[in-house]
């Protein structure tokens, strides 16, 4: 079991810390939905050392990334991040990424989910070999990566970089000075608040975490750890990988499809047109909503009377809506928001009512 440069850190505060892709990493620190409830009015602070990191450099390294990935990389202006999927030849979702452009334009970051980290590589280093002056690097052994989400984030920010947080845009990035050490900050996240993700050396990140429970204390800031970030993500109708998407999904199927340009070139693209073209997906992603005190758990099957509809992607109590709620992949065009339908627990059903995507939604 992999650890981050943090763990001491987690175990100092009381975090508990349960296996997540390979990874030892906190799930809570304190009750989960307490957590979740800091990031929506205060913020929280997170370790995602565990998420690959890996930079693109050369002369081909954006044609080499057109084609492994949906996106457009030529759009991708410097100093911004577009999210995108890596894909098999059969269009089936290998991942989900982001690729930054560095803000001088020498090259590409790229940011991939934790459990993926290996097979993205191999991926990414078999297409480059197919090119000629392209560099793919794994800098996640020399990376640290720390989330700030919620409100208050960007007070929290300002008092320790020399960056322009206040003029950053939402997946924007720029590289400067953080508690003294040089370092990148992007305003992303994965919880549907304002927020900034902080990558730095491995031997500064410890800093950098106590730094922030300092200077931060006085807006509320507390650690947080996987399990809010999971129900804040699903709250805000984001994607999780082995949820949402798999090997056995399409970016069609979830309903990524802006993720996708097929103004170029890449691997999936074929199949991909193939199902536009035979009137689309088989499925739809839809929300659900319940007032059982069951939460409706991924492989749950969805009845409505005698026919079965789909499955539970994934489930939780939301905090923010003071109920229970979930993803779930449906038979396209075979229910519609409203509608009332069941979810099946062994021999039993409760109801739930089909809702609109994304649950919340920040006022800007």
């Amino acid at each position: 079991m992999k650890e981050t440069v943090l763990k001491s850190a987690h175990e100092a505060l009381g975090a508990r810390l349960v296996p997540f892709g390979g990874w030892a990493m906190p799930v809570q620190y304190r009750p989960i939905l307490d957590e979740a409830k800091t990031v929506r009015h205060e913020v929280g602070m997170f370790d995602l050392g565990h998420m690959g990191r890996v930079a693109v450099t050369g002369s081909d390294a954006e044609a080499f990334l057109q084609a492994v990935q949906t996106n457009d990389a030529a759009k991708i202006q410097p100093g911004r991040i577009r999210y995108a999927l890596i894909l098999d030849e059969d269009g089936r979702t290998q991942d989900d990424i982001l690729v930054y452009r560095e803000p001088d334009d020498s090259g590409f970051f790229v940011v991939v989910n934790a459990s993926n980290t290996e097979r993205d590589l191999e991926i990414m280093q078999r297409t480059a070999s197919q090119f000629g002056d392209v560099n793919v690097t794994d800098l996640t052994p020399e990376l640290g990566m720390v989330a700030l989400q919620g409100p208050n984030s960007v007070e929290v920010m300002k008092q320790i970089t020399d960056v322009d947080v206040d003029g950053m845009k939402y997946y924007g990035w720029d590289r400067g000075e953080v508690c003294g050490v040089r370092a990148a900050i992007s305003r992303t996240g994965y919880t549907g608040e304002d927020g900034f993700e902080v990558y730095l050396p491995q031997a500064a990140t410890p800093d950098l975490w106590n730094t922030l429970l300092e200077v931060g204390a006085s807006q509320g800031l507390t650690a947080c750890g996987l399990g809010s970030r999971d129900i804040l993500r699903l709250e805000a109708g984001m994607a999780l990988y082995g949820h949402e998407i798999d090997e056995t999904t399409t970016p069609l199927d979830a309903g990524l499809d802006w993720a996708v340009k097929f103004t170029h070139d890449f691997t999936g693209r074929e199949a991909l047109e193939r199902i536009r073209a035979n009137g689309g997906p088989e499925r739809e992603l839809v929300g659900l909503k319940t007032d059982s005190k069951r939460v409706p758990r991924q492989g749950y099957t969805l009845w409505q009377g005698d026919d079965e509809l789909g499955i539970v992607c994934s489930g939780g109590m939301s905090p923010t809506l003071s109920t229970n709620i979930a993803t779930a992949y449906v038979k396209r065009g075979s229910v519609a928001i409203g509608d009332e339908i069941e979810f099946a627990i062994r021999d039993k059903r409760e109801p739930a009512t089909v809702a609109a995507l994304p649950f919340y939604k920040r006022a800007k």
